[in-house]
């Protein structure tokens, strides 16, 4: 199978969408596919990836726009010239945007199926930021690019229903998978744990993007007590402001590869208060890592998490509730219990059975597609 995959981020930057992207070439690789990537222009980006050639478009960042660091590549004829060279039997629409959209209009006429992977709540950040008419113009727009592909996979069951709310149809759930080789309780370090007085205290981390949208200041009051010792595993804008705000909290910076396994593993309590995950991988990796997890009530984290069993979901905005929930954690006898459930949780989600399942949807829309062009020939 040949597939082009279209995305509107791509190494070097890392992010939920590049690292889908990664998973995905590296399946299509051992099962002998093959694909060529159309990304953003980048500076340092590779030129193939695990045998699949990357090919690069212009683009603008739009940092003054949305807060969330990604470009926007422009919409180019150089596009169609690769799509019709390489011959794809079907596009794999990367969280499409400007690109993906564009790309979606160009597969309509050269009669290529497309699957769209609808990732980014690009709506939910945008009234984040106070820009209320840029969401609802926003979501607008993403409903419309995605109704305009064959066939959608959304991450969780909020994302599904968000998109069929904007009229988008043929949208299947399609969740991500995880690492549970690397991301296990048996990465725990105790050289970390005792560099965060965890003898004293517990610890309660988080690893994603330092930024605004991931409402980290709500975790101040988790920051005051001294029975807690806050851990905040990444990079980005707000990390500045957040040390003020949360001036007792440890933050250990990026962090990748097994470095990054032995973070999670070594939490008591993961938490993600950020309310505009259309999945969230983290909290996937931490539940493999044997950690409990604290999420939101809003997004696609609340599919991961059953609350006093592999974790808590609840309002991470209201100091009360949070505040009771790590209370309630702290006091019970069968945490162990819980770590083990959490790990049990997502065991058996590895990416080589969700990727089998993505060929599934490939296979799906070409064979729709052959069957329209016979009862168009008809």
């Amino acid at each position: 199978m040949r597939v082009g995959i279209v995305t509107e981020s791509f190494l070097p930057q890392i992010n939920g969408v590049t690292n889908s992207v990664l998973r995905v070439l590296e399946f299509l690789e051992s099962q002998g596919h093959q694909a060529m990537v159309i990304a953003p222009e980048s500076n340092g980006g590779p030129s193939e990836y695990h045998g699949h050639r990357i090919k690069r478009v212009p683009a603008i960042p739009i940092q003054s726009l949305l807060p969330i660091g990604l470009p926007i590549a422009m919409p180019t004829r150089k596009l169609e010239y690769l799509l019709d060279g390489f011959a794809p039997d079907v596009l794999h629409l990367a969280s499409p945007f400007a690109l993906g959209g564009y790309t979606a209009r160009v597969a309509k006429r050269l009669h290529i199926p497309t699957v769209s992977i609808y990732q980014t709540d690009l709506a939910g950040f945008a009234s984040h930021y106070g820009a209320t008419i840029a969401g609802n113009s926003l979501r607008k727009i993403v409903g419309k690019i995605h109704s305009s592909t064959n066939r959608t996979l959304a991450p969780s069951t909020s994302a599904c229903q968000e998109l069929l709310s904007q009229g988008v149809s043929n949208v299947h759930l399609w969740r991500r998978g995880v690492n549970t080789t690397l991301f296990n309780p048996m990465q725990r370090s105790l050289e970390l744990r005792t560099s965060w007085s965890a003898e004293k205290k517990l610890i309660v981390g988080y690893v994603g993007r330092i930024a605004n949208e991931k409402r980290l200041s709500d975790l101040a009051v988790l920051d005051r007590d001294p029975r807690i010792q806050l851990v905040l595993v990444g990079d980005g804008p707000a990390r500045v402001k957040l040390a003020k705000e949360l001036p007792n909290a440890i933050f250990a910076g990026f962090q990748s590869g097994a470095e990054l396994a032995a973070h999670y593993a070594s939490f008591d309590l993961f938490i993600h208060p950020g309310p505009n995950e259309t999945f969230c991988q983290a909290v996937q990796e931490a539940l493999s890592s044997g950690v409990p997890c604290i999420v939101p009530t809003t997004g696609g984290p609340a599919d991961l998490v059953t609350t006093q069993a592999t974790g808590y979901i609840l309002h991470t905005d209201r100091p009360e509730s949070l505040l009771a929930a790590v209370n309630h954690f702290i006091e019970r006898d069968d945490r162990d219990e819980m770590g083990l459930m959490a790990r049990h949780s997502v065991v058996e989600r590895t990416w080589g059975k969700v990727n089998n399942q993505l060929l599934d949807h490939y296979r799906a829309v070409i064979a729709e597609g052959v069957t329209e062009n016979e009862k168009g020939v008809a």
